[in-house]
């Protein structure tokens, strides 16, 4: 699939990961990109102005995924303002921090939360899209995790969501065959500012170096190198249903 002139939604665009991904699609010549945030404003315009910089168009759209009217709205102002929709990137994700063993912390708005944005928005975004990515042959790419393959992760709600995330690529490739095609990235640690948000520089540094030291790789993925396979299956035309571990080649066997 040419991204040139193509015009895309990224969810949770503003920041890491998102943010990469608009600015390669930008890069690769697509024509507009919807940067959708829920509260990073600052981080989406700043990341709508790298985007422009780079001579495509772009609009920052808040709006929460885990609500179906907002989503729908997001969808119908893009195609209002740009005319087309061709790309949708599903990035948008939360978690808590809770050990997997404290059951007693999975409350239900724990579960809510999670799932409705994680698995619930993805959905949303989907079949609000579907209509106009079948007019123009588009692409999905949903971002799960390394956390739905295997029992690792923040919390047990974020590993269900992705690995509910999953299934409902490979549910979503065959529903929308052939006109869309529907892949998905999961990223294994990425270094991000939400880890050191969260945990500090110091603590962050010590838990990245030893993930990396796990991988066959030595390394662990940057926001940039998951928008490379996030790109790899927008353009690849004949791939659909499939999912892309981005972990240095941390499951490919070891712990």
């Amino acid at each position: 699939m040419e991204v040139d002139g193509r015009v895309a939604i990224v969810t949770g665009g503003g920041t890491g990961i998102g943010r990469a991904v608009g600015v390669r699609l930008a890069k690769a010549g697509a024509a507009a990109v919807v940067v959708n945030y829920s509260r990073s404003e600052d981080e989406a315009n700043a990341t709508v102005h790298e985007i422009e910089s780079l001579g495509a168009k772009a609009h920052a759209h808040k709006a929460d995924v885990s609500d179906e009217s907002q989503v729908v709205a997001m969808i119908d102002e893009t195609v209002k303002r740009f005319g087309r929709l061709d790309i949708l990137v599903n990035n948008a994700g939360t978690t808590r921090y809770i050990p997997h063993a404290n059951l007693d912390e999975l409350t239900e708005d724990v579960w809510n939360e999670i799932l409705g944005v994680n698995l619930k928005g993805t959905f949303y975004c989907c079949r609000a899209a579907a209509p106009e990515l079948r007019k123009q042959k588009g692409a999905i790419v949903n971002v799960a995790s390394v956390g739905g393959h295997r029992a690792v992760g923040s919390s047990i709600p974020y590993g269900v969501s992705k690995a509910g995330i999953l299934q409902l690529t490979r549910a979503l490739a065959l529903a929308l065959a052939p006109d869309v095609r529907v892949n998905s990235v999961s990223p294994g640690q990425v270094s991000t500012r939400w880890y050191r948000q969260r945990f500090g520089d110091e603590a962050t540094v010590a838990l990245e170096t030893s993930i990396a030291e796990g991988t066959p790789l030595k390394a662990i993925a940057t926001p940039d190198q998951v928008a490379q396979a996030v790109m790899a299956l927008v353009e690849n035309d004949i791939v659909t249903g499939q999912d892309l571990v981005v972990d240095g080649g941390r499951m490919a066997g070891y712990a």
